[in-house]
């Protein structure tokens, strides 16, 4: 039986080891943290809306389910060309293999002073810290949420998280009585935050700030981040007592270390098939392969379990273990998420086509909050997976 090894265990990673055993591979799954974390539930961390182990699936459980081999260990560099990953306990080595270790984080002075929704996920919990500090002292306050982007690419962003933190926020402290005591501004270092879902949801995005009373403070570069403000380059201040934000992606630290062929950003350079480019065997999927495309496209979940089940076709064909096409993951580039609220949500489309933002009252949060359900137990329960989920 020939051997995969898989770097990560996030959506990619994850789904690309469940697929692989699906084609009769053996799997070693390599993974420092001992469980995948549901990032776009996440959101309901921080305001009680779920709690921390609901949108954590163990990997230990996983394995047993799907019949991958977990490792636990951190991987500081990689040998592409030998297919082999250096660990800090051991290395490992496989007939094929497959990097989803997701990405680094751009870097800002100060980075201590704000929590990312996006970051660690011990961060979720801190976020709830501070929130209930501020909630419990009732003498309001000022919240700055936002995110950054990476001009080496565009597609490196992670927007969708910041606009449902910032409005899940606003839901919590009006629960409470509290909303009136708050001021609560949304940042970006572009001029037009959300842009790349189109028109029609930029102007979206304008009438829900204006109808929740939430400042605005767009298009200037960040200089640094303190204990309570945002510096931007020109020398502007936006005060907060706490400050949430969303550094846009770079490659992984690792990848600079590695033999891999990388884009301008740091990220794996791989053909329509995620394999990486001039490297027989070894394939990127998620967030840590560069994906071509239009200047609107984004690295989402879905786009990164599309990845991992094409990869796993692309290799067993490969290998020869069956015959058939090998699968791009070009034609399902798209935009799609459901963007929550508290008390509601939008289902946000884009492709080439066209850029949709529907409003969902009430019943988009607890669409959300199925998908939740559906994401965790159709992997722990081998529920049937419907096709792009």
């Amino acid at each position: 039986m020939k051997k995969v090894v898989v770097l990560g265990g996030g959506f990619a990673g994850v789904e690309a080891a469940i697929f692989l055993r699906k084609e009769g591979f053996a799997v070693d799954l390599v993974s420092p943290r001992p469980f995948m974390y549901i990032y776009p539930i996440s959101i309901w961390v921080p305001v009680y809306e779920a709690e921390f182990a609901d949108v954590c699936l163990p990997l230990e459980d996983l394995q047993k389910v799907h019949g991958f081999k977990w490792i636990e260990d951190e991987i500081v560099e990689i040998k592409a060309g030998e297919r082999k990953a250096i660990g800090k306990r051991g290395e490992y080595q496989g007939d094929y293999l497959v990097i989803a270790m997701g990405a680094g984080k751009m870097q800002y002075e100060g980075s201590e002073n704000y929590l990312s929704i996006c970051g660690d996920p011990q961060e979720a919990l801190t976020m709830r810290d501070r929130i209930d500090e501020l909630v419990a002292a009732k003498r309001g306050g000022k919240i700055a949420m936002g995110f950054g982007g990476n001009p080496k690419d565009s597609s490196a962003v992670r927007g969708g998280p910041a606009f449902e933190m910032m409005f899940n926020v606003h839901n919590y402290l009006k629960k409470r009585g509290l909303r009136d005591r708050f001021e609560l501004t949304f940042f970006a270092t572009m001029k037009e935050p959300g842009k790349r879902l189109g028109p029609h949801a930029l102007k979206m995005m304008d009438v829900f700030f204006n109808k929740l009373n939430i400042k605005k403070h767009f298009g200037k570069k960040i200089k640094r981040f303190e204990p309570k403000a945002i510096v931007f380059e020109d020398e502007s201040v936006l005060q907060s007592d706490f400050t949430m934000f969303i550094p846009a992606n770079a490659g992984h630290p690792v990848f600079a270390k590695s033999d891999l062929p990388l884009s301008e950003a740091g990220f794996v350079l791989i053909d329509e098939y995620c394999e990486v480019k001039d490297t027989p065997g070894v394939y990127a999927i998620g967030d840590s392969a560069y994906i071509e495309g239009p200047q609107w496209r984004a690295k989402q979940g879905h786009i990164a379990e599309v990845m991992a089940r094409n990869s796993a076709n692309n290799i067993a064909i490969d290998a020869g273990i069956k015959s058939g096409k090998k699968e791009s993951y070009l034609p399902h580039l798209n935009i799609i998420c459901v963007m929550d609220s508290g008390d509601g949500a939008a289902f946000v489309y884009r492709d080439d086509k066209r850029g949709l933002m529907l409003p969902m009252p009430i019943v988009g949060h607890w669409l959300k909050k199925a998908w939740g359900w559906y994401c965790r137990n159709s992997k722990l329960a081998k529920i049937p997976r419907l096709p792009g989920l």
